[in-house]
Parts: structure tokens; sequence; C-alpha cells
């Protein structure tokens, strides 16, 4: 009589491993490869257990997540204050702090959990982390604009469409900062029809950019615009 199924024959169950690094990434990230390898970790578990990423999303964490939100730091200049609302799992905040160390980073988030979850990550990313800042709310809130400060850079993944986007974003975008929002094909599509609206909004030199060219699957693009006035 068998003693039941063998180890190898047992539902092991539990999140997929986290993927290993493409061998772009040691050349976005340089010495803070290992703590995007750490970040990558807590997504493929925490992030999943949580919610924040779908469980089929692991595979391609590296490529659809971290490389891509970090290719955004082409359009970021140097040494911005940078401001990621609605970061969620901290997307593309974070990659694109380990990729510039150069960059201020806050990360804005209005909901408990995933502030929870971005909290933990920042703590885990120490040194490169060590200067990062958690802030809970939302873009438009008082409290978030005071708590910021001032701000060059605004970024956005995937929030909400970009006339909302500016509303919402209007209290940290004082004149001459930029918003970098990563978008999908279809607001690209209807990039040129929202150009008025986006202008009567107090936006200038709105504009696509194509960023991460040279990370193949990873390369996305990000509609930079910036706030006009003195």
């Amino acid at each position: 009589m068998s003693d039941g199924p063998s180890a190898g024959d047992r539902p092991t169950g539990g999140p997929p491993a986290p993927p290993e690094p493409p061998p772009s990434a040691e050349a976005v990230f340089g010495d803070a490869v290992e703590l995007a390898r750490r970040y990558v970790g807590r997504l493929a578990t925490d992030g999943v257990t949580r919610g924040l990423i779908g469980p089929r999303e692991v595979p391609r964490l590296w490529e659809r997540h971290v490389l891509n939100s970090a290719a955004v730091a082409e359009a970021v200049p140097a040494g911005a204050r940078v401001v990621d609302v609605g970061s969620g799992a901290g997307l593309p905040g974070i990659p694109l702090g380990l990729a510039r160390p150069d960059v201020a980073l806050t990360l804005v988030e209005p909901m408990a959990r995933r502030v929870e979850f971005l909290e933990e990550a920042v703590g885990d990313l120490a040194p490169a982390a060590a200067s990062w800042r958690v802030v809970r709310g939302r873009a438009e809130d008082r409290s978030v604009i005071s708590a910021v400060g001032p701000v060059d850079v605004v970024t956005a993944r995937a929030v909400a469409p970009l006339p909302r986007l500016v509303a919402w974003c209007r209290g940290l975008l004082r004149p001459g900062a930029q918003l970098v929002a990563l978008v999908g094909s279809r607001a690209l599509e209807e990039l040129p029809q929202l150009l008025p609206e986006l202008r009567a909004a107090g936006m200038r030199d709105i504009e696509p950019r194509a960023v991460g060219a040279s990370l193949g699957d990873a390369a996305t693009t990000v509609v930079v615009m910036t706030r006009a006035g003195h």
C-alpha cells in the first residue's frame, strides 16, 4: 500500500517564484540592481497576497512593470523633486527612484493597505530609499499638497484619463512643473482630441515621448506636459 503521493507529486501552492532579472536590469539599476531584485521579490509575494499584483503578472514583473517604470527616468530632469501619485504598489515611483538616485521621491497613495505595503517596501530598500517619503492621501487633498511641498515632476501610471489626472494634480503642478504620465495605446490615440482640453486646463508643451528603447519589451511611451505660467 502506498504511503501517499511523493513530495514531487504534491501541489506546491502559493504564488509563483519571483522571476530572475534580465540582463538589461543591471544597466538600468547599476549598484541598486540587488535592491530592485528585492523589490520584485516583494511584489511577487506580498504584492500578490495583498491584491496589488495579479498572480499572472509575476512572470513578467521585470519587463511589464519594473523596467517599464524605470524607463520613465529618461523623461525626468536631473535632481528633480518627483511625486508619484496613485502609487499603488510603487509603480512607477520605486523603480524610477532606484534607477535615479539623484531624484527626491515622494509616493502618494490614498488606500491604507497600499500605503502599508509602500512603507514596508521603502523601509526594506535602504539605503537607496533613505530619503524617500510615503504620504497617504489623494493628490488633490490640501493636506497632501502641503506635505509634499515644491514639486518638479509628477509621475503617474494608469491612474486616470489625462484631463482628470491633470485636474487631480493641479495643486501639485506649480507653474513650470511637469506631468509625466505612463499611458496605454488608447490614450495615445485620443491625445490629439484631448489637446484643447489639456491646454484649457493650463498645460503646454504636451507631447508623447518614447522611452526605454534599449529595453526591448519594457519600452514604453509617456505623455509629458508642463504647467503654464511663471
